[in-house]
């Protein structure tokens, strides 16, 4: 079958920055570049505005892997579960360039298309490399994107410019082969099989070489790392330093997944997650040597759709087969998306709270049950809530808090049986922290539950910008006189 070439205007071509900065790039972001914050203002992966309105999608197509990590285990698989390594559909790249043609027409917010696993994309390096000639082809919209373990990328560094593959992430969990050891068990270099600090050692030498090489040829990179408690958390502040002055413009720190039911090493020895206040807090500890990714949802390597869900079911194989595709005007429809999109980033801003807030007023931490950058969902249907920071200064994304959903059913793995009493109970401690949660409705029961705990409910912003509505609840508090007293109760403290 002949396949559309679903666009042929140019990603960069619609859309653009002010000289003072980029509307739809996060703060952070504001000390780079015009050129190049343009090329991230509609990436939901490397800009955080972005990631409320534009779409991504992984595709399955390297199964392999040239190295073991203590918190991988690439042979469970959940539909209702996000995590690296999870694929449903493994692909051959001409199965691949189809479903992601299905997906461009269907989501015309879809911007980027990515390769991520199940394995490394560069220990697959044919089935990598002829999924992106492809698409270059067929979807010169899209912008390309790579991640890798980074143990082959010097190797490939030239032909990833070839393919014009400008945003690459390589995960980088330590520089110390000593901790490295700690996290990969082994790694498959030159034909042999190596261990210990050894294998390590090798590993970090080519992350390394691979991140100045892509950045002296002008590629994107950002750096993910796992935080590890007890292992690489007191250690992951020098890795930032140490990949920014090597190049790298963004810095992801995720949380461990180490439950023991996917059957990780970690797992399975008992090794914990961090909490949300150690992954905040080490994210900040970094901050200030490195522009930092707090949005990351640790993606499937088969994930659709905006970041925090997942619509790979709608688009497998049998499914797309079946579906009748206007693609010309799709591929219209598509464009006219994108510069709606990004003029909407383009006009948004983020001024400070209100004037009615005083300097000596204490930070907030707010809980958004959102969708689509507004506040949208009921907090009964939510399945994630996102946490931002309200004080004088403004308001600043923190993170994510996984949740099940408290009506209709419990849909995350291990909550099928679960009663909607424990569910309510375990949404609450996933806010630990947050003194408002926002939400489009929130029902009598976890109403008054919310308020027990210290959790102050809130539906009056429904469908509101996210920002603007914390920010309100914020000039609301203060107005009340709940900050000035927590302030004044601080200092006698």
């Amino acid at each position: 079958m002949e396949l559309p070439v679903i666009s042929n205007a140019p990603a960069e071509k619609s859309g653009g920055c002010s000289a003072s900065g980029c509307g739809s790039a996060p703060e952070a972001l504001a000390h780079l570049p015009e050129d190049i914050r343009r090329k991230v203002q509609d990436h939901p992966c490397y800009s955080e505005e972005a990631h409320h309105h534009f779409a991504r999608m992984h595709v399955a197509v390297a199964p392999a892997c040239n190295i073991q990590c203590h918190y991988c285990n690439r042979k469970y698989d959940c539909a209702n579960e996000s995590r690296p390594g999870v694929v449903s559909e493994l692909l051959d790249p001409e199965q691949a360039v189809r479903k992601v043609l299905a997906v461009a027409a269907a989501i015309p917010q879809m911007s980027v298309l990515g390769i991520a696993g199940p394995g490394d994309a560069l220990a697959n390096p044919r089935r990598t490399f002829a999924t992106f000639r492809a698409l270059a082809e067929k979807a010169p919209d899209l912008k390309l994107c790579l991640s890798t373990n980074g143990l082959m990328l010097p190797q490939y560094v030239d032909e990833i410019a070839r393919h014009n593959i400008d945003h690459v992430t390589i995960t980088i969990n330590c520089l110390d082969a000593e901790i490295g050891a700690r996290i990969y068990p082994w790694i498959y270099w030159q034909n042999c099989r190596l261990r210990g600090v050894e294998a390590a050692r090798i590993l970090i030498g080519q992350q390394q070489k691979g991140l100045e090489m892509l950045a002296a040829r002008g590629i994107l990179v950002k750096v993910n790392s796992v935080l590890i408690p007890g292992v690489n958390d007191a250690h992951l502040p020098e890795v930032s330093r140490t990949v920014k002055a090597k190049g790298a413009f963004l810095h992801n720190v995720m949380p461990l997944i180490a439950e023991a039911g996917h059957g990780t090493w970690y797992g399975l020895t008992g090794q914990r997650s961090p909490s949300a206040a150690e992954l905040q807090a080490l994210q900040d500890a970094c901050a200030g040597d490195m522009a930092m990714m707090r949005h990351c949802r640790q993606c499937r390597a088969d994930a659709v759709g905006l970041l925090g869900e997942d619509r790979g079911a709608e688009f497998t194989l049998d499914r797309i087969d079946a579906m009748d595709i206007d693609y010309a005007a799709a591929m219209a429809r598509r464009e006219e998306v994108r510069a709606a999109l990004l003029g909407r980033l383009a006009a948004a801003r983020t001024p400070a709270v209100t004037e009615a807030v005083t300097a000596a007023a204490r930070p907030v931490l707010m809980a958004v049950a959102a969708k689509n950058g507004v506040v949208g969902e009921h907090f009964g249907h939510a399945r994630e809530f996102l946490v931002y920071e309200a004080s004088p200064a403004g308001v600043r994304f923190i993170g994510h808090r996984q949740a099940a959903r408290y009506c209709g059913g419990a849909d995350r793995c291990g909550d099928g049986d679960a009663a909607p009493e424990s569910i309510l109970e375990r949404t609450i401690a996933a806010l630990a922290g947050c003194e408002a949660v926002l939400c489009a409705k929130v029902g009598i029961e976890p109403w008054g539950r919310l308020e027990a705990a210290g959790i102050a409910p809130n539906g009056e912003h429904a469908l509101e910008p996210i920002e603007d509505a914390v920010r309100a609840v914020y000039a609301e508090m203060a107005a009340a006189g709940k900050l000035a007293q927590a302030a004044a109760e601080r200092k006698v403290a």
